[in-house]
């Protein structure tokens, strides 16, 4: 059955490779991709020479108003019938600063803005306009531990605090240096999977929720705004150690996202999927307090950005686990 599947971050990285995954296995989708700029067209026109169905919508992910903008013109096109019933939303976009001072449009430090607000702004405007079975699923990092097993050392865990300090810039020790940059993207992930929990307990049935983790893959595109010497050492000596245990090869992270889109890896709703499985994330991760209000404070950062779809769609906020 024709089915649409919107996608951020397919342009580059994993989300390339796990959309021409999700198009080849699944010929009846429409790739519906979101990117800044003219990325989305010409990724599209890339793909869609290859005879498979693929449109876009252009988006800055870390302006609400743009994601606001976005999903209008997605949810139009679905009322039209251009596009068909909407069964699948991958938040795969993320950011990552070298510092956690960098202030977006809306006044939200700008990791939190791009790797929580905008995914919560596309749920919240899309809800309605799911047909079941579907399936959401927000890329996660295994950064959220915290531990040198799961970051090597390279990468600060999280430092939660309350998501109005979160959402604003100078959240973190050292704000203005790399390592406030890297802490504010761990607690980022770390707020992406207390979402999807949340997502699991308010969603109608039929919509599922979940996070993935690809683990560390050398070579995207996630160090762009690092130093020099950092993307030098991602691009051309980090990919060695995918060699190994300790990271995953682009190809096979994208394979395995578009595993969990397509259903093929087995994950109920609110899952965490560390590559190829469903797995337990980290005992921080299990947090109904923390969800709670995080999903308010959510609520309440992109209000103004969903009340006109909240007058014409069913009611999330008062939602009770399943």
């Amino acid at each position: 059955m024709e089915h649409t599947i919107v996608m951020t971050g397919a342009s580059r990285g994993i989300g390339r490779v796990a959309a021409e995954h999700l198009l080849r296995r699944s010929p009846d989708a429409h790739l519906l991709v979101v990117a800044r700029g003219s990325s989305g067209a010409q990724l599209a026109a890339e793909f869609g020479a290859g005879g498979h169905t693929v449109s876009h919508v252009s988006a800055d992910l870390g302006s609400l108003a743009s994601v606001r903008s976005a999903a209008g013109e997605i949810r139009d096109r679905l009322d039209r019938g251009d596009l068909p019933p909407l069964h699948g939303l991958v938040g795969n976009a993320g950011m990552q600063y070298t510092n956690a001072l960098t202030e977006g449009p809306d006044g939200f430090e700008a990791t939190f803005a791009v790797n929580v607000l905008a995914n919560h702004l596309f749920v919240r405007l899309l809800q309605d306009r799911f047909t079941a079975p579907a399936r959401i699923v927000i890329t996660a990092s295994d950064t959220h531990f915290g531990d040198f097993k799961h970051n090597l050392g390279m990468v600060p865990g999280p430092a939660w605090k309350s998501p109005g300090v979160l959402a604003r810039t100078g959240a973190f020790s050292k704000p203005d240096t790399a390592a406030g940059g890297r802490t504010a993207y761990s607690t980022s992930k770390l707020a992406a999977i207390y979402l999807v929990h949340e997502y699991a307990r308010r969603l109608p049935a039929g919509i599922d929720a979940v996070a993935y983790n690809p683990g560390f893959v050398p070579g995207t595109g996630l160090a762009r705004n690092a130093g020099p010497v950092s993307r030098f050492a991602m691009r051309r000596i980090m990919p060695v150690m995918t060699l190994t245990p300790f990271a995953t090869s682009r190809s096979a992270a994208g394979r395995y996202l578009a595993d969990v889109v397509l259903g093929t890896t087995y994950a109920p709703t609110g899952s965490y999927v560390d590559r190829s499985r469903a797995d337990r994330s980290s005992q921080e991760s299990y947090d109904p307090q923390r969800e709670g209000e995080l999903w308010e404070a959510a609520e309440r950062f992109t209000a103004a950005y969903a009340a006109k779809a909240d007058t014409c769609s069913g009611d999330m906020t008062s939602g009770s686990p399943r």
